[in-house]
């Protein structure tokens, strides 16, 4: 589970110039998932609900600094009680509450910890703040390739697969990269043509939600010429292709062990990257275009047919699935619906929308991180100077259409067909006032049936012990 990977920067997912023949050789030999998405784009969002089931809104998990509580089931903690033993390779505290971790999986951390050189590395950028480069995250060509987060991750995992995992196992791995800052060391950084890579998708001119602008004004981003982003896109791609090594690493250790005929593989992320599209870098937490969401989500079972399906699939999917594969009941109840029908059959329909969500209300500024120095300073201040710029937003895409409705702005839609890039919002075309409707009574409905879950746990209407205490009082009496 790469971090912040756009979908249509993987060969498998039509890009004919990013260098990943790892990620493809799996999905030549699995179900690739062309229409699926993640429901935030966001970090801890997207991560807590695809792995409980459950959407952000259920149990409020719209932030950043909302993980997961003790009392709160996860995937990994329902496959550990049913007899798994659960290696989570490194450490992300992005997602799990202090002592989460430990209650849920069997072994965790690493076997030969990070630099702490590169740890430092996600701090301030190399360039001065004054610098155009500063506000996109960029530092360019790492002159070492550090044993960084990522390279103690993947090892351990590899030790862990050589020395022999206690069976049932699921291991997962999460790395920090493409994550920004935008950096890499050599062959890396050298391997994408700058002039082959693709540009950016412009601006929109009309019917673009405030906080795009107020990014690029905020950021300085017009600083930024056409060489610039394609000097950062192709550090990317870079960062993509190093990724793509680690995880054959981790494949040819399955092969090893003898393992590759008996373990079903998942290769996934938690969101997307803006990477100079409409202008802007990096995300937004009510941001919900396609380049943000689109997962590249790939499953390979040994015991299904290489294929590839375009039926929508939602992330919350992800932990039924699993729990579905491992043969264990879901002990709570959640909206995901398992993948398994799906890879052992691709001609059948899953569902025929995709839902996501983000943002906070006007009133929730408290939620969100105070303003602080470094690259990440301009985010922060706009979001405590303006709340309504991150406002509620929810997106439904169905086959012809992305429909997205604001809180405190207009309403989106785009044409799938014809404008794929969504680079035009036609909400206010009259001939469009139907579909418009329509896809928002759909999102109403999903609103309805999804707005929370109950408990399973059955309590006494009366606790006996108050009743004994209530009769004898009166008897007393």
């Amino acid at each position: 589970m790469p971090d912040q990977l756009r979908a249509d920067c993987v060969g498998a997912f039509g890009n004919d110039i990013v260098q990943t023949p790892n990620i493809d050789s799996l999905a030549s030999r699995g179900t690739v998932f062309k229409e699926a998405y993640s429901q935030h784009s966001a970090c801890t969002q997207s991560r807590v609900s695809m792995f409980t089931g459950l959407y952000p809104h259920v149990t409020g998990h719209r932030t950043l600094n909302h993980l997961l509580h003790p009392h709160e089931p996860n995937v990994f903690r329902s496959l550990k009680e049913s007899g798994y033993h659960v290696a989570f390779a490194g450490a992300r505290g992005d997602m799990m509450a202090p002592g989460v971790t430990e209650d849920s999986v069997s072994r965790f951390g690493f076997t030969r910890p990070p630099e702490p050189a590169a740890l430092a590395r996600f701090g301030p950028t190399v360039y001065p703040p004054e610098h155009r480069y500063y506000n996109v995250f960029y530092d360019g060509l790492y002159s070492e390739d550090l044993f960084d987060f990522d390279e103690a991750t993947v090892q351990t995992a590899i030790d862990w697969l050589t020395d022999g995992l206690p069976e049932p196992w699921c291991l997962f791995i999460a790395l920090m990269y493409p994550h920004p800052p935008f950096a890499v060391s050599e062959p890396w950084f050298s391997m994408h043509d700058r002039s082959a890579v693709p540009s950016p998708t412009p601006p929109r001119a009309t019917g673009e939600p405030r906080y795009m602008q107020a990014i690029r004004d905020r950021y300085e981003l017009d600083r930024m010429d056409e060489s610039d982003w394609r000097e950062l896109i192709a550090t990317y791609y870079g960062m993509i292709s190093r990724v793509d090594d680690q995880f054959g690493q981790v494949m040819s250790a399955v092969n090893a062990a003898g393992l590759d005929d008996r373990t079903v593989t998942f290769f996934l992320t938690d969101h997307g990257e803006y990477l100079g599209d409409f202008g802007l870098i990096e995300k937004w937490m009510s941001g919900l275009d396609d380049c943000l969401l689109h997962n590249p989500l790939i499953v390979h079972d040994p015991a299904a047919r290489a294929s590839e399906t375009s039926t929508f699939v939602e992330l919350i999917d992800l932990a039924p699935t699993l729990l579905d594969y491992a043969g264990v009941d879901s002990q709570h109840l959640q909206f995901g619906r398992s993948l398994r029908p799906v890879v052992l059959d691709p001609t059948r329909d899953h569902r025929d929308a995709a839902f996501s969500e983000g943002g906070v209300n006007s009133n929730e500024v408290h939620l969100l991180d105070s303003v602080e120095g470094g690259p990440y300073q301009h985010k922060l201040a706009l979001q405590n100077e303006d709340t309504t710029l991150l406002g509620r937003a929810i997106s439904v895409r169905t086959q012809d259409w992305v429909y997205i409705e604001r809180l405190y702005e207009p309403a989106e839609l785009y044409d799938r067909h014809n404008d794929p890039d969504g680079t035009t919002n036609v909400a206010h075309v009259p001939e469009n006032a139907d579909a418009c409707r329509e896809l928002k009574d759909r999102i109403f409905a999903w609103l309805l049936e999804t707005s929370d879950v109950s408990s399973s746990t059955v309590d006494e209407r009366l606790d006996p012990a108050l009743v004994a205490s209530f009769v004898e009082d009166l008897n007393s009496n």
